[in-house]
Parts: structure tokens; C-alpha cells; sequence
């Protein structure tokens, strides 16, 4: 089993994941894009349990569907480190780049496509959903 930890920029607010993870996708909804300050926004969900050290500041955003999204961001640098969902109760989703691992697995989807900008280039073999299939 796999123990990985992600950080914020200043090392703060920390979470650790003790297997791999279920699944890697990139996001390209507007509210991720404005959340990251990035084109899209890599996560990967990783099954309970997990421990987070440091202090966090939640936001909470209701996407489409109806689903909180409490996403949980250093409040010294301001860096979203990871995020819960409402209705999913068996899993926490860490952002890809807190790991600063350039070896970590490529995304298996992308959702949002829509919204994708042109220049960006899927990895090949990537699913892709106009909006978020669930």
C-alpha cells in the first residue's frame, strides 16, 4: 500500500492518503478554472482513510447537480489541497499538483470538455464528458 502526502505551497496544511488512487480526472468547469487560477483542475480520489495535519479554511460550492463541494485551501497561502463531496461518503479528492509528483498516474477522465480550452491536449486514452456524467 501506498502512502502519499500533499501540501500546501508553504507546507502548512497537509493531508496524507494511504493507498492509490480509485481514479485521476481533470476538471474544466468555469468554477475550477476560477478556483485554481488554472485551465483545469487535476484531482485524484483516494478511499478513507486519510489524515490531515495543519489548518484548513473550507469553501463549500454546489455544483450542477446539487452536490456540495467543501474544498479545503491553507488559509497562510491560500492553496486547495483537497475537497469532499456531499453525497460521497468513502472518499476524499486531493489535487494532482499538491503531491509534486511528475511520476503521479495520468487522468483516466476529463469532464467539463466543453469548457476545455482548444489548446489544451488530453492525454491519449482519456475519456472525455461534455459535462459531468454522474
Amino acid at each position: 500500500m501506498a502512502t502519499r502526502t500533499a501540501s500546501c505551497s508553504c507546507g502548512q496544511l497537509q493531508i496524507e492518503v494511504a493507498a492509490e488512487p480509485n481514479g485521476v480526472g481533470i476538471c474544466h468547469c468555469l468554477a475550477c478554472q476560477r478556483r485554481t487560477g488554472s485551465v483545469f483542475a487535476p484531482v485524484a480520489g483516494f478511499p478513507l482513510p486519510y489524515t490531515v495535519s495543519g489548518r484548513s479554511t473550507a469553501y463549500v460550492r454546489v455544483g450542477d447537480a446539487g452536490c456540495g463541494f467543501v474544498y479545503h485551501f491553507c488559509p497562510v497561502c491560500g492553496t486547495t489541497v483537497f475537497h469532499t463531496e456531499d453525497d460521497v461518503d468513502d472518499e476524499v479528492f486531493v489535487a494532482v499538483g499538491a503531491f509534486g509528483d511528475p511520476d503521479f498516474p495520468p487522468p483516466q477522465i476529463s469532464v467539463y470538455d466543453c469548457r476545455r480550452h482548444p489548446w489544451v491536449q488530453l492525454p491519449p486514452g482519456t475519456r472525455a464528458f461534455e459535462r459531468d456524467p454522474d
